[in-house]
């Protein structure tokens, strides 16, 4: 009886180094895999930076204004003046909706009958 147990012992301590084994691997693999992700993230994260800056740099005012006024014919841009706003009394709103009486709380009596359609039986 005692071989067998020391048998089935050494064969449950080989059956978790083997665990321990392939679980080693995977983590490292899975460390690997996220290490990538970081880089790539940080990676994404300074072009992001870098194209804000290009951004910023394409759109400084001096820069449109030069562009503005080198193809002036062609975009027939004029300057901003206070004359071309509006006041708020020239905006055509939408007409107010129509209020009728209904009674306030909640309910409201709907009359009517249905027309039957044909060859349909009523119960």
């Amino acid at each position: 009886m005692r071989p067998v147990l020391y048998v089935l012992s050494f064969l449950a301590v080989m059956a978790l180094g083997f665990w321990a084994y392939r679980e080693n691997y995977a983590t490292q693999a899975i460390l690997r895999d996220v290490t990538d992700l970081q880089n790539e993230i940080g990676s994404l994260r300074e072009s992001l930076s870098i194209e804000r800056a290009e951004w910023a740099y394409l759109n400084r005012p001096d820069r449109l204004r030069d562009l503005a006024t080198l193809n002036f014919d062609r975009l027939e841009l004029l300057p901003m003046l206070p004359a071309q706003f509006g006041v708020t009394n020239q905006i055509a709103f939408p007409p107010a909706p129509l209020i009728t009486n209904l009674p306030l709380d909640g309910t409201q009596e709907v009359s009517g009958t249905l027309a039957a359609t044909e060859g349909a039986q009523t119960p």
